[in-house]
């Protein structure tokens, strides 16, 4: 697995300030901002706990729901629900439920709300998901501030450049699955694909006339405030929600860098100091050993939900010292031969995933849409891991 390789060590005087972004509220295109411009803090810092948290995916009984929460001055601003059961009474029951506990948990300030009375098993999936917002909103405000502490009495400030490829979340439309994938180059975004779009009969021609000109005006804009291309309402709006999130992605990605380059430049800087000017000053424990040099990733990072044919995928990943140590299917395809497929498919799939450390392992005989939702789950995981 690629190891997430850090800036060059550098004096710093701030923190980075990233801008938050929003997703669109009406699917048709509201306005959304894109990545951030290159900003710094000259002698001081924001407070720690601001952007966009998302929450890990949390399976129900009537279908997967997932948390996104807003962050300012470390108090959340808003909460949404990016994924919900739908279809049949769970349209009803969730159109009632999502707006009363997004409205809990900006009151609460935590993910200690009540479910709310006919929506039980989506309360409790929504409660799950939110505190894995929150934890990670807390993770970020933590090494942010670790980062302005160890960042203070430096020189100038410079901002961290983020690059990379960051694949959104899989939006369902009436048509079919829309997904985009987004090229970053120091902040700026140089290329919005699709990785998914609807397919067969007149799909295969508005999507072919569609993305083109959705990924230009991506590129132009810079952001997710695009306009919807005629004729293509419903696959515009889900190309616009994946984007956003991807961005999102991205904004996470900085945030986490700039955090790591603050610490390892002040980590340099004051061992230079301690050192003075004699004969150490130069030596192995100076800037030039301490100040460059490569992260090992360590966490758990869910992948994003797969379509396939026969039902979505989703896999998890355990990493360890920059290299995988698990890999677990949280979604997959299930009822009649799907069980019996998965359950000789995944242990294998995983045990692959591990011993080659990235997604380029061979599909399973006679599970070979499993096995490319999976490789496409695993590959947004470790984007997310940054490997």
């Amino acid at each position: 697995m690629r190891r997430i390789v850090l800036a060059s060590a550098a004096t710093v005087s701030g923190i980075v300030l990233l801008l938050t972004l929003k997703p669109d509220s009406d699917p048709a295109g509201a306005a959304a901002s894109g990545l951030p411009p290159q900003s710094s803090v000259q002698g001081g810092a924001q407070a720690a706990g601001a952007g966009q948290f998302l929450g890990d995916a949390q399976q129900t009984q009537y279908g997967p729901v997932q948390v996104r929460v807003t962050v300012a001055n470390g108090q959340i601003t808003a909460a949404e629900a990016v994924q919900q059961p739908k279809g049949g009474q769970s349209d009803q029951i969730n159109g009632n439920a999502m707006p009363k506990l997004n409205q809990a948990a900006v009151t609460a300030q935590s993910a200690d709300i009540d479910a709310v009375s006919g929506a039980t098993f989506t309360s409790e999936g929504y409660k799950k998901s939110l505190q894995s917002a929150i934890d990670k909103m807390k993770a970020s405000a933590g090494a942010s501030a670790q980062g302005q502490g160890q960042g203070q009495g430096q020189g100038s400030g410079g901002a961290a450049q983020v690059s990379g490829t960051f694949t959104g979340d899989a939006e369902q439309t009436q048509y079919g699955a829309v997904q985009v994938r987004i090229t970053v180059q120091n902040n700026k975004i140089t290329k919005s694909e699709a990785v998914q779009a609807p397919k067969g009969g007149q799909s295969d021609q508005i999507t072919a006339n569609a993305v083109p000109k959705l990924g230009q005006a991506v590129v132009t804009a810079q952001s997710a405030n695009v306009d919807a291309v005629s004729g293509a309402t419903y696959t515009s709006a889900g190309y616009k929600k994946s984007l956003q999130s991807a961005i999102d992605k991205a904004n996470a990605s900085a945030g986490s860098q700039q955090g790591s380059g603050s610490q390892q430049g002040s980590g340099s800087q004051g061992s230079g100091a301690s050192q003075g000017s004699g004969s150490q000053g130069s030596g192995s424990q100076g800037s030039g050993s301490q100040g460059s040099g490569s992260a090992q990733a360590s966490g758990t990072f869910t992948g994003d939900t797969v379509q396939t044919q026969y039902g979505p995928v989703q896999v998890r990943i355990t990493v360890t010292g920059g290299k995988i140590t698990k890999a677990e299917a949280v979604q997959q395809p299930k009822g009649g031969q799907s069980d019996q497929i998965n359950g000789n498919a995944m242990p294998k799939l995983n045990q692959a995933a591990v011993a080659a450390g990235n997604a380029d392992i061979d599909a399973v005989s006679g599970a070979t849409y499993t096995s490319g939702g999976y490789k496409q789950s695993l590959q947004s995981a470790l984007d997310q891991a940054g490997g």
